[in-house]
């Protein structure tokens, strides 16, 4: 009933020729995701880019078998029938949602790629009658499930030990000055530069739902004017950061963050017990930095510790002797 409404066929209804062409279809996408892939890396990654290139020249050698399986069988006229025809068929993610997220995220979904080709190929050949069909089927879903060996074959011949740890570093960096910097940044700012205004209105006003107030349009703001000044001061292309649209992202969402935290426990009526836990809250939130600063930046945890405890605890104070004063 769903695959009606959906206008979808069943897999269980496919005939033999449709279900080739299926195998045609998906053999030929997933070929061009691979070269996507090593497109995108072909710059700063090139012997990756080549593991992935010899993925999709593999691909393109199964689509060449099943056509010739299909010409065979039924001549040169190949059905138009692609995953998204078929209901409950796995389906693709989009290229750019995966080829933003890096060499690791592009590595994991080319295993997944094959694991779903690989079952795909099993629940073909126990539908197929004829022999030849059956033992091609079958031989494409062993070929898909050997995917980890045949990769790692790849990876032996296009990357030796310093080059696959030197791509795995040069990753590793971008992510650190694409994600990690802009967005610990933020977080600092988030943090400390809200302690304050928030604590400064608590204490003056003893108001808890003014105080959130105060807290919300602090966050927001310092959030909004990270986003936008990380976004706008550095394309990336010079400093190599990466796209100025994540990084001010990552600046924007955790400077909000940053400041939501201390300012989400004035929602509680009672000024003494919100108070405590915004102070509880500043606490885990300023060791929290020195953490992700110790272990992303390679700070000493004693240094980094000291200027954000330290730091947080001088606008703290400020806050509260204006407030309270």
């Amino acid at each position: 009933m769903l695959s009606a409404l959906t206008n979808r066929r069943r897999f269980s209804d496919l005939s033999e020729q449709e279900i080739l062409a299926l195998a045609i279809s998906s053999e030929e996408d997933d070929a061009r995701i691979y070269r996507t892939y090593a497109e995108r890396l072909r710059a700063d990654y090139p012997a990756s880019a080549k593991v992935f290139e010899d993925m999709a020249t593999e691909e393109d050698k199964h689509r060449h078998w099943l056509i010739e399986r299909h010409r065979a069988r039924f001549g040169e006229v190949i059905p138009l029938i692609r995953r998204e025809h078929v209901a409950g068929f796995y389906a693709r993610r989009p290229v750019w949602l995966v080829e933003n997220l890096g060499l690791d995220r592009m590595r994991e979904e080319a295993e997944k790629m094959e694991r779903d080709a690989a079952d795909f190929y099993r629940m073909a050949a126990q539908r197929s009658q004829d022999a030849d069909t059956r033992k091609l089927l079958g031989d494409l879903a062993a070929a898909e499930a050997r995917h980890e060996e045949r990769a790692g074959d790849l990876s032996d011949r296009h990357l030796d030990g310093d080059q696959r740890s030197e791509e795995d570093r040069a990753a590793h960096k971008q992510f650190i000055l694409t994600w990690v910097q802009p967005g610990l940044a933020g977080l600092m700012d988030g943090s400390v530069s809200t302690l304050a205004p928030i604590f400064a209105t608590a204490f003056a006003t003893e108001n808890t739902w003014t105080t959130f107030l105060v807290g919300l349009a602090a966050s927001v703001g310092a959030g909004i004017s990270m986003g936008f000044t990380e976004a706008a001061h550095d394309d990336g292309k010079l400093s190599g950061r990466g796209s100025p649209v994540k990084r001010g992202i990552a600046s924007g969402v955790m400077t909000t963050l940053g400041g939501l935290g201390h300012a989400l426990p004035y929602l509680i009526p009672d000024f003494w017990t919100a108070t405590t836990i915004a102070v509880i809250v500043v606490f885990v939130e300023l060791w929290a930095i020195a953490w992700i600063q110790n272990r992303f930046m390679e700070t000493p945890f004693l240094r980094a510790a000291f200027q954000v405890v330290l730091g947080g605890g001088l606008v703290f104070a400020a806050g509260v002797l204006i407030g309270g004063g």
